[in-house]
């Protein structure tokens, strides 16, 4: 299995941390978040990391270089022309990520210890094109799932917009919160008929109307989004308390 780990992102509300580095390089417990998902997709057995930048990308080039890409492949997609989203993030970084192994795609500010061989197993055994890690939390935008887990459409109950990739089974289909991992299919990336920037999200629900996208219910113990100064302080009392 091969990896993206998407980095490239401003980190606008993390603010008084990055105002002069990448989220990607904010420490948590003593290591950037970077360093701490890299450690967890190698414990995983994955040795080929994908790494899209954006803001302050060469300090994330300067970091990666410094620690000898951890002793791994390490490959750096970067989009310092043209912030490019999550989609067009997926698009660009093709080039390295094109073979005959599923690409899990991990966000940079997620902390978790997901079991990443059992949810790569699952995604084998549904023969799903992409596996979508979810859990139940409560959030306002919602991927919506069939009766069997099949990525029917999206919702935002905040405000009743509403996007819907199967008709015939999306009345039915259950909210779930997407998590930031996922796993794809190589060949996933010769259907993205998208071009520049636009978000991930969009490419799903286009290619659930023709394809099988599933979801993995995740009820592992550990899973944290860092994206806030809040999250970060409740991240580091977690990691304190362990």
């Amino acid at each position: 299995m091969k990896a993206l780990l998407f980095a490239a992102g401003l980190g606008t509300r993390l603010k008084e941390h990055t105002l002069n580095k990448p989220k990607a390089l904010v420490n948590l417990a003593g290591k950037p978040l970077l360093q701490h998902a890299i450690e967890h997709l190698k414990e995983s057995g994955i040795s080929d990391i994908t790494i899209n930048v954006y803001h302050f990308a060469e300090q994330i080039i300067a970091f990666v270089e410094e620690h000898q890409s951890f002793g791994i492949s390490i490959h750096i997609s970067d989009e310092r022309d043209l912030l490019l989203d999550t989609g067009g993030g997926l698009k660009k970084a093709g080039t390295f990520l094109k073979g005959a192994d599923p690409i899990l795609i991990y966000n940079v500010d997620i902390v978790s210890n997901l079991n990443l061989n059992a949810l790569l197993e699952y995604h084998q055994e549904q023969k799903s094109l992409a596996t979508l890690v979810v859990r139940q939390r409560e959030t306002s935008r919602y991927l919506m799932f069939d009766q069997n887990l099949l990525l029917a459409g999206w919702r935002n109950f905040s405000n009743g917009e509403t996007r819907i990739s199967r008709e015939e089974s999306f009345a039915d289909a259950q909210p779930m919160a997407f998590s930031g991992i996922h796993i794809i299919q190589p060949e996933m990336l010769e259907l993205i008929s998208e071009e520049g920037k636009f978000p991930i999200m969009d490419l799903y629900l286009r290619l659930a109307k023709k394809y099988p996208i599933k979801a993995y219910v995740d009820r592992s113990e550990v899973w944290m989004d860092l994206g806030k100064p809040d999250q970060l302080q409740a991240a580091e009392r977690l990691f304190r308390s362990k």
